[in-house]
């Protein structure tokens, strides 16, 4: 388990070290009113915020940990944690009134956190599965 917290204490301090490109926010930022302008039009925009929350943590999360991009068991896991996400989203009931931005960055700090401590503890399983084969 030590193998594991080391990995996610070492996600955290490179996760506080990454900066973004312009382009990559210049695109989050067309790509949030696209979003919005889209669920206004069938009528949930409800649900804009918790997408774009989503989208952005797992996009997050993907640009960290790409030096797994080659891994197949990162995009399997990847995409079981994106499907989750989509009941999450679609079965609680979501408001259009102003909410704290102190309580949605405690969420998708959580969200953040849980799904790195997944992706090591995943990862170890992998590297010891393939480490037990090589014997």
């Amino acid at each position: 388990m030590l193998r594991v917290e080391i990995d996610f204490k070492n996600d955290i301090r490179a996760a506080k070290k990454m900066h973004l490109p312009w382009w990559v926010l210049l695109c989050g930022i067309i790509g949030s009113a696209l979003s919005a302008a889209l669920f206004d039009h069938f009528g949930r925009p409800d649900l804009v915020l918790p997408v774009l929350n989503s989208i952005a943590t797992l996009g997050f999360l993907v640009a960290l940990k790409w030096k797994l991009r080659r891994c197949a068991w990162f995009w399997i896991t990847m995409s079981v944690i994106a499907a989750l996400h989509l009941p999450l989203i679609l079965f609680i009931p979501w408001t259009t009134k102003w909410v704290p931005a102190l309580a949605i960055a405690a969420i998708d700090s959580a969200d953040f956190c849980l799904i790195l401590a997944i992706l090591s503890t995943v990862g170890k399983f992998i590297e010891g599965s393939e480490t037990a084969e090589r014997r």
